[in-house]
This record gives C-alpha cells, structure tokens and sequence, in this order.
C-alpha cells in the first residue's frame, strides 16, 4: 500500500462505569496483513482518556487493516473495580479498515462487563 500524508488516526476512551475519561489505559497499535500483526505503536491515554498525539498522521499513514488494542483489565484494575480471574474483558481487539486518506477516529465506551465503539470524527 503507498503511503499518504493527509491521513490520520486517533482514539478516545471513555469510562461509562464512573462517567469520567479512562486515563491511563494502555493501548497497542498494531497493523494486520493476512495472518500478520506488526505493532506500530503503543500509548498511554491521558487525563482527557485521548493520546497525546495521533497514533498515525503523515508520512506513516497508511491505508490498509490494523486492530488496537486496549487494556481495560489493567486499567479497570487500577481504577479500581473489583474484577474476577481472567476478567470477562481484559484486552479489547478491534480491527478496522482504512481505505482512504482522512481522519479516522476509533473510539472506545468502556465498563467491566461491556464496551461499544463507532467510527467518530
């Protein structure tokens, strides 16, 4: 796939258990071809449950498939909710396309039992 520059990709996570942004949650980007993951990045959300920069802008944009995950376990453990072992969510896959050159927005509705997401801009 070629490499183009006005793309971008951004995520956002929030906690709809305590109604508050998940600061803190891990999160790994990985790109998928086939059978094959490559990571490409991991992050840490802040305060606002965003990354501090897009996962993907510019010249290592690509189109093509990638899934993010994210570690709720770790971040619902810390935010301290009371979880059985294994967790009924631990890490969250979830694999999306990007055909075009634009802004895609993955974001993450986050509780121990449930999450939800959409394409977002």
């Amino acid at each position: 796939m070629a490499k183009v520059d006005g793309g971008r990709l951004t995520t956002h996570v929030l906690d709809t258990a305590s109604g508050r942004p998940a600061a803190g949650l891990k999160i790994a980007l990985y790109r998928v071809s086939g059978n094959s993951h490559r990571k490409v990045k991991e992050a840490v959300t802040n305060d606002d449950g965003r990354c501090d920069e897009p996962l993907l802008e510019g010249k290592a944009f690509q189109t093509g498939q990638y899934e993010l995950i994210f570690f709720a376990g770790d971040y619902l453990r810390a935010a301290g909710a009371t979880l059985s072992e294994p967790p009924f969510l631990d890490q969250i896959p979830i694999r999306f396309g990007m055909g075009e050159e634009k802004h895609y927005h993955v974001p993450l509705l986050l509780s121990p039992y449930g999450y939800s997401t959409y394409r977002g801009s």
